[in-house]
């Protein structure tokens, strides 16, 4: 059984085994649980950044990468990577600051404000993600249909054969089953970890505002 459970029912119980706990003693398990969640928050997004960004350099000198060089695409991705490494360490300020607020917190009514504040950073973080991956994915595809040697080839036959806006759904429709997919897996791994995270600070929530009642 969760020890926040055991807790909760040493506190209403008169009569129990263990010794009689307060208000204040269940507010701070709760406190203390909540605090190392969104702790481990802040911890995850940096180590996901780490992640990603070691993965990008790795592929750097990849083939598709030295084409797109090749094409002049800085001048549309790099904006693009600069404005999303801003708003990530906007992200990161946010969550180190409600680990810190959070830890010096010292009433139930102000932890159930910085809670629902986390939740809401995380749900933005997460949706910032996967809007940044959708722009950055049609941004590719917008380059290829216009520097690739290959792709402007197929178009100019489709065009040749009258099937131009053919060509066009159906490039279209296989990058969205592509981006269905990846934003799928990356729902499925956000779901996992920051979840499972959001559920328990979220059970945490529910706990102090029944005893605010």
């Amino acid at each position: 059984m969760d020890e926040l459970e055991l807790l909760k029912k040493d506190w209403k119980k008169k009569e129990n085994t263990f010794p009689k706990l307060s208000y204040d003693d269940i507010y701070r398990m709760i406190w203390k649980k909540s605090s190392s969640i969104v702790k481990w928050i802040f911890i995850i997004s940096i180590l996901e950044f780490v992640f990603w960004t070691a993965i990008s350099f790795g592929f750097k000198d990849a083939d598709y990468n030295q084409r797109f060089e090749e094409y002049g695409a800085e001048k549309y991705l790099y904006p693009l990577m600069f404005v999303g490494y801003i708003i990530l360490l906007y992200f990161f300020y946010r969550f180190y600051m409600n680990y810190k607020r959070i830890s010096v917190i010292d009433n139930a009514k102000a932890l159930m404000e910085k809670i629902l504040k986390t939740r809401r950073t995380v749900k933005h973080y997460v949706a910032f993600n996967l809007i940044y991956l959708a722009i950055s994915f049609f941004l590719v595809l917008g380059i290829m249909l216009k520097k690739d040697d290959k792709m402007i080839s197929i178009q100019e036959q489709a065009a040749t054969d009258g099937k131009l806006l053919l060509f066009y759904a159906e490039t279209l429709g296989l990058y969205l089953v592509v981006l269905a997919i990846i934003i799928g897996l990356i729902l499925g791994f956000y779901y996992l970890i920051y979840g499972l995270l959001l559920r328990r600070l979220n059970r945490n929530y529910h706990e102090l505002k029944k005893m605010e009642v």
